[in-house]
């Protein structure tokens, strides 16, 4: 199947029609109404720099709904012992920033990080800290919609503590009602968590009567 060329119109083509690996588009841009009508209908920007844009909608797609979360034994105790203070939306820029610095060749560029900056500002993108002595130990970022939450990345400095940022997560979405944590692509770690694929159809279709629905508000505390 060919890979679309984006213009500076608003628009994507269906993700029926991306490549077998995924690949949808290319091009475009990162602009919040751009990236957010991309979350709307199934597609996630990931590229690395020098490189164009790149639009994926990935088939079978990795889904966490919250009453599928598998927590240890262990990282329970961990829960339980509250080492981490975790806090809501109070570092986000650190947060990303974080997740980039952690991967030798990461797909967090410069422009994406000032594109998921934005989107925070205007209330979209949100971040789960993990703190331990006031120091910021791990957490992850993502992007909410409606009653869909897009999970982008996680870092961790200490053990366990970008997982409990995830559990807390979980925890913090499903009393706010929302459906499901879209993973994007399979990682056997989020798999371990509880995570599952699905098709994309089945995907798109929860999505479609998730972002719908009205938007639930997510805050720092």
């Amino acid at each position: 199947m060919p890979v679309f060329q984006l213009s500076k119109e608003l628009v994507f083509p269906h993700p029926s029609l991306a490549d077998p690996v995924g690949l949808l588009a290319i091009g475009g841009d990162l602009s919040p109404d751009r990236i957010l009508l991309a979350y709307a209908h199934g597609i996630f920007p990931w590229y690395s720099d020098p490189a164009p844009i790149l639009w994926w909608s990935p088939d079978p797609r990795l889904v966490l709904f919250p009453s599928d979360l598998k927590i240890s034994h262990s990282l329970r105790r961990v829960i339980k012992k509250q080492v981490f203070k975790i806090t809501v939306d109070v570092a986000f820029e650190e947060v990303i920033r974080a997740c980039a610095q952690t991967r030798e060749e990461t797909w967090i560029t410069g422009e994406m990080i000032d594109a998921y900056v934005s989107l925070h500002h205007l209330g979209f993108a949100h971040s789960i800290e993990s703190r331990y002595n006031d120091r910021l130990v791990g957490g992850l970022y993502g992007v909410a919609l409606g009653r869909a939450f897009f999970g982008e990345s996680m870092f961790s400095t200490m053990s366990d503590a970008s997982k409990v940022a995830l559990v807390y997560l979980v925890d913090y979405l499903s009393d706010r009602g929302f459906e499901f944590i879209d993973c994007q692509t399979r990682t056997e770690h989020l798999k371990s968590l509880g995570a599952k694929e699905i098709p994309r159809k089945e995907f798109l279709e929860r999505l479609a009567k998730a972002v719908h629905k009205s938007r639930s508000p997510i805050a720092g505390v």
